[in-house]
């Protein structure tokens, strides 16, 4: 398999996931700017909406998008429990989460990386934010992770979002359990392999 990323967008959640999963991978990083890959690949003949992850196959099929990407990972090693089983209430718990935070927290973040943005627009993503993390801090109050005390695809995603505060410079003091929840993620090997392996921590 191949996932084509760029350091430290949402293409961090499948990068963590397959880390987790013990599965062999290789790298190849996309200029988001240029949709070029670092091997000089016209990226929107991978994919033609030109934005990250992208999961080629060994059979050279390709899928996108964060939440079928980190399902797909996690089905290819049950054993990892990095997803519940399919069918099951766990696992429909485990999809409820993937598109809140595709929809709630990605999204909202997501938009303070436009250049066009307003001060009245960030404003307004970040009381949007603020409410979402509200909610998130409360049913993590008495939790490791997401679904309880095992790491999930859910706690990979999440994770990766709540990390671009840093980058947006958000104050995330008013939820310590959040911070707490951050810091026990960003412990993880696998974790802390694949921030080095994109250069976001030394």
């Amino acid at each position: 398999m191949k996932l084509y990323y760029a350091p430290g967008a949402c293409s961090l959640a499948p990068h963590i996931a397959l880390r987790e999963a013990g599965l062999s991978f290789e790298l190849e990083k996309v200029d988001l700017a240029s949709k070029q890959t670092e091997n000089g690949e016209d990226y929107t003949k991978v994919n033609p909406n030109g934005y990250v992850p992208t999961l080629k196959l060994d059979n050279g099929e390709i899928l996108s998008e964060v939440a079928v990407l980190l399902q797909y990972i996690a089905d290819e090693k049950p054993n990892s429990k990095l997803a519940p089983k399919l069918g099951s209430m766990e696992r429909y718990r485990l999809m409820e989460w993937l598109n809140f935070i595709a929809t709630e927290i990605h999204k909202t973040l997501g938009a303070l990386f436009n250049p066009r943005i307003t001060p009245e627009w960030k404003d307004s993503q970040l009381a949007v934010f603020a409410k979402r993390c509200d909610s998130l801090a409360e049913q993590l109050d008495d939790k490791q992770y997401l679904l309880g005390d095992s790491f999930t695809i859910a706690d990979a995603y999440l994770f990766t979002a709540l990390s671009w505060t840093r980058f947006h410079k958000v104050d995330m003091s008013k939820w310590p359990t959040l911070m707490d929840y951050m810091t026990r993620v960003a412990e993880r090997p696998a974790v802390t392999e694949a921030m080095q392996k994109e250069g976001l921590i030394h």
